[in-house]
């Protein structure tokens, strides 16, 4: 077997440079496929709304997991931020229910919530499961619905309008000021694999969209996607009976915008590779000129992320390429109840998922002032006492820098200034580079609850400041019901680029299918 070298591992504040020696593998020639659908809808408030209908049981998501292979619990996380750091001064925005038990008469009848929402130009968006809702930003009033999500693709016909499946995604494309929202609708057999995308045509997300369905030889799950200048880029985990391993997808942006036919050109992956995130533009500096996408993921083991770069031809998909993955050490660590479930609650036995197979949505990418980085986060276990899954849960933390020509990261860190689990994160910076990580929080003396941890461009390298609670939860979730969340979603605002907008599950009573979603919005003091 040949030794692939590596270079030394630096923990913090220097980069720590990519696998070299190492002839990355280059897959060439997508597979190009048009949109089977597309079609107008000329006005979300005016369309019908659809129902879920009377007396809809209750039902828990599959949660379909990523053969990724852990350590066997041992490692010691070298990256552990212990304590909290001094923290930026915070201004706090709004801080309203989303989605859930408190919006009205909302009914929940799916777990997990799925919760994902983004800010726009004077709206917030959230989707949440199986139904969509839209926000005024400026009061947190509700303006528009809830409604189920396939109200949206009505006008597409087929499994879009008629199924309502969820594993939503919420994007604000701020270069073109549009909003980007997608479900899957999968009926499978010969029904299909669908993923159903709408596209804005103005900043009003309750106006005129540009629908489209997109169609896959097998089950399209854990959907994300990732606004890029030359497409909007979309990962899934396929399966059959089994898992097919990753898909990378490109859809034509400037058609979608426009309102044209679009085509989508893919690769498929194999087995070994799962749980892609595509680089997400946030601020309004877009990457270098011709840049590839980004994407990024776990490796099998303890040590190591993969990143590849999807470049798109539009005009000849024979000169498509998916180069990667390139391997980026990374500080050691276990996943987070080895990947599975073990996040405690008070006043019951049950717990609930990690999702620590996997990076946690966004993968979110700024230049600023020519220098180019990505922020990401995923869970790992941290005070371990050399027993599997011991110890408890942080939100471990990077910025990659240098995708371009060596990826490495720049900075690291575990947070976990106490015992407390702390999973289910997400993450971004603002036009300044600082940056806010909001993640889910229990133990067995704290409900599940949703916080976030700030830390100026300026500070020590990985470190974040002082926690602060977004909502206390009042409830646990009780027996036979672990899922818990699947995402949450860090947005940053596109006018001032300086506010972030945070959304995620809690419950207000102990129960099952009762939880309730949480918006809540800040910035860091210093930037204006």
């Amino acid at each position: 077997m040949k030794t692939i070298p590596r270079i030394s591992v630096v923990l913090t504040g220097l980069l720590l440079a990519a696998t070299v020696g190492y002839a990355q593998p280059v897959l060439r020639g997508a597979e190009q496929t048009p949109a089977v659908y597309s079609v107008h809808l000329p006005s979300l408030r005016g369309a019908m709304a659809q129902t879920e209908g009377i007396g809809a049981e209750h039902r828990v998501r599959e949660l379909k997991k990523i053969p990724l292979v852990d350590a066997p619990g041992q490692a010691t996380d070298p990256v552990v931020q212990s304590s909290a750091g001094t923290g930026a001064a915070v201004t706090a925005g709004l801080g309203f229910d989303g989605i859930g038990i408190g919006l009205g008469s909302y009914a929940v009848n799916y777990a997990p919530p799925d919760t994902t929402g983004a800010v726009g130009a004077t709206q917030y968006v959230q989707w949440v499961n199986v139904s969509l809702a839209v926000f005024d930003k400026a009061t947190g009033a509700l303006t528009y619905g809830p409604v189920t999500g396939n109200t949206l693709f009505q006008p597409l016909g087929g499994a879009c309008a008629t199924r309502n499946d969820g594993d939503p995604i919420v994007q604000y494309d701020k270069a073109a000021n549009r909003w980007v929202l997608s479900q899957f609708a999968v009926p499978g057999g010969s029904a299909g694999y669908w993923q159903c995308v709408a596209v804005s045509q103005t900043s009003d997300a309750t106006g005129a969209y540009n629908l489209y369905a997109f169609q896959y030889p097998q089950f399209n799950d854990y959907p994300k996607m990732g606004v890029w200048s030359d497409g909007y880029y979309v990962t899934f985990n396929m399966f059959t009976s089994t898992f097919q391993g990753a898909r990378v997808c490109a859809y034509d942006r400037a058609s979608m915008l426009a309102g044209l036919p679009a085509t989508q050109q893919c690769f498929q992956l194999s087995s070994s590779y799962g749980g892609l995130l595509p680089a997400d533009i946030d601020g309004a500096t877009a990457p270098p000129a011709g840049s590839p996408n980004y994407l990024v993921s776990r490796l099998s083991g303890s040590s190591t992320l993969g990143l590849w770069k999807f470049h798109v031809d539009w005009s000849n998909a024979g000169n498509t390429t998916l180069a990667g993955p390139t391997q980026v050490p990374v500080a050691a660590y276990n996943a987070a109840c080895g990947g599975g479930t073990c996040v405690p609650q008070p006043g019951t036995s049950q717990k609930l998922d990690s999702l620590a197979d996997r990076l946690m949505f966004r993968l979110a990418y700024r230049n600023i002032g020519g220098v180019e980085r990505m922020v990401v986060n995923h869970a790992v276990q941290v005070n371990n006492t050399k027993k599997p899954n011991s110890g408890n849960a942080a939100v471990r933390w990077y910025e990659i820098r240098n995708m371009s020509t060596t990826p490495g990261i720049f900075q690291q860190a575990s947070y976990s200034p106490d015992t407390n689990f702390r999973w289910m994160g997400s993450v971004a910076m603002d036009k300044q580079g600082n940056m806010a990580m909001g993640y889910s929080k229990s133990s067995g003396t704290v409900k599940p609850s949703l916080a976030f941890a700030t830390r100026l461009a300026t500070d020590a390298a990985g470190t974040l400041g002082a926690e602060t609670t977004i909502v206390a939860g009042a409830g646990s979730q009780l027996s036979n019901l672990s899922r818990w969340g699947d995402y949450t979603h860090m947005s940053v605002d596109p006018v001032d680029d300086c506010t972030f907008w945070y959304t995620g599950q809690y419950l207000k009573v102990n129960g099952t299918f009762n939880w309730s979603t949480r918006v809540a919005s800040f910035k860091i003091a210093t930037c204006q």
